[in-house]
């Protein structure tokens, strides 16, 4: 199987010393955007990744990926840059960060994860399993331990 088309659109304002995708910067099968002020995506036919939505599964196999990169307090903004309709699809809960967060200001949602074990996670559910794309995360050995 080829790898998944995807898309990560980041929040102008995201810390890219903090951020766990930048390893994967020139990857052909990643494309990355900034999404500056008058930044617009059309996502029609998209997987987004979003939390309180239908589970991601097998079934979805054959779409693009899109993945919206900043913390939990800019979702909304970056989801504003949006044109089209995606397909809206959540990670299964049993799936555990290995990211040490310690956000003294905002709260993050359980079943948060750092933006790289949510695209690892996604494309290997969709028959796309490329440990690779973790190898320049520090934490990758102890979430492919956790990963179920």
């Amino acid at each position: 199987m080829p790898p998944i088309d995807t898309v990560v659109i980041r929040h102008p304002k995201e810390r890219l010393s903090k951020c766990s995708l930048v390893p994967l910067h020139g990857r052909p099968d990643i494309r990355f955007y900034r999404a500056t002020p008058r930044f617009r995506f059309d996502s029609t036919g998209y997987l987004l990744l979003t939390p309180a939505a239908p589970v991601l599964s097998a079934v979805d196999r054959g779409r693009p990926l899109l993945l919206l990169d900043g913390t939990w307090r800019y979702a909304a903004q970056l989801e504003r840059c949006l044109d089209g309709d995606p397909v809206r699809r959540s990670l299964p809960g049993s799936i555990v960060t290995a990211y040490p967060r310690k956000s003294k200001l905002f709260a993050d949602p359980d079943a948060g994860l750092a933006s790289v074990e949510a695209l690892y996670a996604a494309r290997r559910i969709l028959g796309d399993d490329d440990p690779a794309l973790l190898d320049g995360y520090r934490w990758k050995d102890a979430f492919l331990r956790n990963f179920e």
